[in-house]
């Protein structure tokens, strides 16, 4: 059939603008390829320069992160997202960055 693809909890195919799997239940996120975990410890360790910013496709703010780099803020707010990454699950992580 047309505008099919199959589940990846399950493998049974459903609608390709299926949220959920109607079978297991597996939400449909293969709209975004990004993983949160990445860019929580891109966050992490090279948040300062935006390193981050630049992974999620944020391009304009990760410049923003490299031309303030020298006053530490970048790096403040960068923790902050390390942290926010972390907490956030996977679903919601998708919809806002996927």
């Amino acid at each position: 059939m047309a505008n099919m693809v199959f589940c990846r909890g399950c493998g049974k195919e459903i609608h390709e603008s299926a949220r959920s799997c109607p079978h297991c239940g597996a939400t449909s996120l293969s709209a975004g390829n990004k993983n949160r975990i990445t860019a929580a410890l891109l966050a992490f360790f090279l948040g300062g320069i935006g390193a981050h910013k630049f992974y999620l496709g944020r391009t304009g703010q990760g410049i923003l992160y490299l031309i303030f780099f020298w006053t530490l803020i970048p790096s403040v707010l960068a923790f902050i997202e390390f942290i926010v990454y972390l907490c956030s699950s996977d679903e919601n992580f998708a919809k806002k960055y996927g």
